[in-house]
């Protein structure tokens, strides 16, 4: 599997980048659909807005947006887009520091791209909750 991490027009947060590869595999190895490929693009919320609005015609800022490139049944490839403005704003809302935040929206995609939805209270709980999960994997 690879994993690549790339700055679209902000800088690259800086994170121990072979370290979180390692541990995204730990977590998508606990789940059945095999991955091939994930792509990271970092960028501000203007990027990710325009993705928003081009892709999935909604006018509202987003720290995340996950597109899977392959079919069902075939290896996950997708592309998962982190707005850096939103994850610092939202661990400043939600007291955390911006290393956890930024790895909770990494894993974030990864749980998207392995079923979890999070659009009914239900589904955000259990996505909180297994978030918290392989947060703790982290080493």
């Amino acid at each position: 599997m690879r994993i690549s991490f790339h700055a679209a027009d902000v800088s690259l947060p800086r994170f121990n980048k072979k370290k979180t590869a390692n541990w995204i595999k730990t977590v998508v190895s606990n789940y059945k659909p095999s991955f091939s490929e994930l792509t990271y693009v970092f960028c501000s919320d203007s990027y990710l807005l325009s993705i928003n609005k081009e892709f999935l015609q909604h006018n509202t800022l987003t720290d995340i947006i996950t597109f899977r490139l392959t079919q069902e049944g075939e290896p996950i490839e997708a592309e998962i887009y982190i707005s850096v403005q939103r994850v610092e704003e939202n661990a400043v809302k939600f007291h955390v520091s911006t290393d956890q935040e930024l790895h909770r929206v990494i894993i974030h995609g990864v749980l998207h791209l392995v079923g979890f939805k999070d659009k009914k209270p239900a589904e955000k709980a259990l996505m909180r909750k297994t978030e918290e999960a392989c947060l703790s994997l982290r080493k």
